[in-house]
């Protein structure tokens, strides 16, 4: 499982957005870069929306609006939830409690991709992690 086929975690989707306060290692963005394709999981967007609701998230435009801009910018690929990935995230051991976070997991292992993510749990589940 290499890098070439990858999947954001949110923390790392909205660290990429804001080039600003990057977070990401510079190794780690040159990997975004130029890999042939960077997909961002459909509970990303749940995961933002409901911050922004919240109250804990500020962002210059509505959710819908600033997730679509930034898939455009980014060149980013969405991937939707399915059944097989939700059972899936239920199915994962008890290692991480964040639902949404499991959501992600389960869709990199289905699909054989790494993971950028700050999340020391990830690399608990056996994906291939990139900070």
């Amino acid at each position: 499982m290499g890098a070439d086929r990858m999947i954001l975690d949110t923390c790392a989707l909205l660290w990429l957005a804001d080039e600003a306060g990057n977070k990401l290692s510079q190794a780690t963005l040159g990997i975004i870069n130029n890999a042939d394709t960077v997909y961002v999981s459909a509970i990303s967007g749940f995961e933002i929306a409901a911050k922004v609701n919240s109250g804990k998230l500020q962002l210059p435009t509505t959710p819908r609006e600033w997730f679509d801009e930034i898939l455009k910018f980014h060149n980013l690929e969405k991937l939707d939830l399915n059944l097989e990935t939700c059972i899936k995230a239920v199915e994962l051991p008890r290692i991480h409690k964040d639902p949404c976070d499991r959501f992600i997991i389960a869709t990199a292992l289905l699909l054989g991709m790494s993971v950028v993510t700050a999340d020391k749990y990830f690399a608990e589940y056996g994906v291939h992690v990139l900070y």
